[in-house]
């Protein structure tokens, strides 16, 4: 027995950071004093509050340290582990009040949350099953197995409400009963761990912390709709998650938790992984039923739907990471129970990975239905450098904005459908008043124009129509007629692509010029950026009562575009000017402006 745990992140993001040469030091240091028989350090999985990272949380006190450095962790050593006292300048700032630690879940960016799918990320060593074990792991895979029929687990989720995290939200429980009434000699359990939208890293971040409650949630399907064998997709460019996912498997198999007789039930269920290329079609579910199958990575033509026709031609589940994490904890808490979390129509909880002009960058778990200005301001932290927030992105290339006048929205699926945006697979980017919002919606429609698989011509054609209005737009060449053109386009695209990729690509472009029309048109008829952030549509200009020549602007301009004497006014030359704002940043006088 330990009589202290030390708990550093693990995840992509500390790894990054330097998590392991702190481990490295730490179990150094604890050696050192001898105290490596009374206390442990484990890489565990993300924490969450990415922003503050590296992470070491020390057992039982709870002392969440932050922004940990190798030179800290004598410190640490010699004050708290062997003296008891917290070094209090390394906690995060949140937990300390005067001479009292506040608890880390009475801190505003956890007391909004509940971790369900994120339950053990950060708690537990997701290298150790006997650590997973011992927070109830694989207990649901137990119960269906001895107590419940395949019916009746499908009834079970169905009758929760969860809904699919991956972004189309249909109901988990009548996607697996539609496979399940489907007879074949081969069915297929599926996980899509591909998350190709930018600024997300959720699912990798389960993967990491909690790779036995994917496994266990995959058998759990492969027993309700009679499967024997499972596939998880995940992207090569995870590699910490790949690596435990792999282990996690390899140490299941060991303990008889994959593979014949699991449990002396008879059930039969094994699984492997699959590495994707990093293509965001195989986000599509038929196009990544492809790829495992070693083919293009390019949709199929629905129906037939993949619980009838899906891997190999055999009825087919595909739910992605967040969904099935939350399935063992269905099944050991009732349908009622998860029901309870969340609104009538979006049960549960929802994971985002918050990133963006926000303080507290990281993974976020709230109940569905908890507004966005919680999210923003509370969760959040708020914008900083005093800057007014002006929308968030969710959803990615496949969604859409929402303007800081609907900062009150609930976050569940039918609200942000009803703005023209969609829950995604979470990602949420915040965007303060320097943003400009037809360059956002550029930034994504550039990464839906290099990701189209081209199979079909509204997606492949019709992208890039849409994509050089936006570009005709920003450079100051625009007509009014144009905003026609691309609603039209945008329409065109949602109702004749192939896929729910095409199909929802527009979106981003859709719902900026619904909220933000007149910066549309700022663009257009008075030829500014109001964020000053398209290069072609700005001026820099020296304010000559402002101006002290003292030369350092044109010192640092790389054109030359900036003429004048010492302690005389100077000049910028619109012609020569490559509009870089070095001389705005280097000017000590506040002199030049950007128009």
């Amino acid at each position: 027995m330990f009589r202290s745990h030390v708990m550093v992140c693990g995840g992509t993001g500390c790894t990054s950071s330097g998590s392991q040469k702190i481990i490295d030091a730490f179990n150094a240091e604890i050696a050192a004093v001898g105290l490596h028989e009374e206390v442990k350090v484990i890489k565990t999985g993300c924490f969450g509050l990415c922003a503050l990272g590296p992470i070491v949380v020390v057992y039982p006190e709870g002392s969440f340290y932050s922004m940990v450095k190798p030179e800290d962790v004598k410190e640490i050593v010699d004050e708290h582990l062997l003296k008891g006292r917290v070094v209090t300048r390394l906690l995060y700032d949140e937990t300390v009040q005067g001479d009292t630690i506040k608890s880390l879940n009475d801190t505003e960016f956890y007391k909004h949350q509940m971790r369900v799918a994120l339950r053990n990320c950060g708690r537990i060593d997701p290298d150790n099953i006997e650590e997973y074990i011992g927070y109830d792991g694989y207990a649901a895979l137990g119960k269906v197995l001895t107590e419940m029929t395949p019916e009746q687990v499908c009834q079970t989720i169905l009758d929760s409400g969860l809904r699919g995290r991956g972004g189309g939200g249909f109901p988990t429980g009548r996607k697996w009963m539609l496979a399940a009434v489907n007879h074949a000699d081969q069915k297929y359990v599926a996980c899509n761990a591909d998350e190709g939208d930018p600024g997300a890293f959720m699912d990798r971040s389960i993967l990491e912390g909690d790779p036995h409650a994917v496994i266990e949630a995959m058998a759990i399907a492969a027993y309700a709709i009679g499967a024997t064998k499972g596939y998880v997709y995940i992207r090569a460019e995870y590699p910490i998650a790949v690596q435990r996912l792999q282990k996690a498997i390899d140490d299941a198999r060991a303990y008889g938790l994959l593979g014949k007789d699991i449990f002396g039930t008879g059930f039969e269920y094994d699984m492997e992984i699959k590495l994707g290329a990093g293509a965001f079609v195989c986000g599509e579910e038929t196009a990544l039923m492809n790829s495992i199958e070693g083919h293009r990575g390019e949709p199929r033509p629905r129906p037939p739907y993949p619980a009838a026709k899906g891997l190999f031609g055999k009825p087919t589940i595909l739910n992605n990471v967040e969904t099935y994490a939350n399935i063992p904890q269905i099944i050991l808490n009732g349908a009622d129970w998860f029901k309870s979390i969340g609104t009538e129509k979006s049960s549960g909880t929802k994971v985002f990975a918050l990133g963006g002009k926000i303080k507290n960058t990281g993974l976020v778990e709230i109940p569905m239905g908890t507004t966005l200005r919680t999210v923003i301001e509370d969760i959040g932290g708020g914008i900083p450098n005093g800057k007014k927030f002006k929308a968030a992105q969710t959803g990615g290339p496949s969604g859409g904005c929402i303007p800081a006048s609907l900062i009150d929205t609930p976050m569940d699926y039918d609200s942000l459908i009803a703005l023209g945006s969609m829950m995604g697979s979470g990602g949420l980017i915040v965007m303060d008043e320097d943003t400009c919002m037809v360059d956002i919606a550029k930034f994504f429609l550039e990464f839906t124009v290099e990701e189209s698989c081209g199979k079909c011509a509204p997606c492949r054609i019709g992208t890039k129509r849409l994509l050089e209005l936006l570009d005709k737009i920003t450079s100051g060449n625009g007509e009014l007629e144009d905003l026609d053109r691309i609603e039209e386009l945008a329409r065109f695209i949602k109702e004749n692509s192939a896929c729910g990729l095409g199909q929802s690509a527009p979106n981003p472009v859709l719902s900026t010029l619904q909220h933000f029309r007149a910066e549309y048109e700022a663009h257009i008829i008075d030829k500014k950026c109001p964020a000053g952030v398209c290069k072609d549509l700005l001026t820099y200009r020296i304010i000559e009562d402002k101006c002290k020549g003292c030369t350092l602007c044109k010192r640092v301009c790389p054109v030359g575009a900036i003429s004048g004497d010492v302690r005389n006014p100077h000049v910028i030359d619109p012609a020569k000017c490559i509009k870089c704002g070095a001389c705005m940043n280097g000017c000590k006088f506040n002199a030049i402006v950007r128009e």
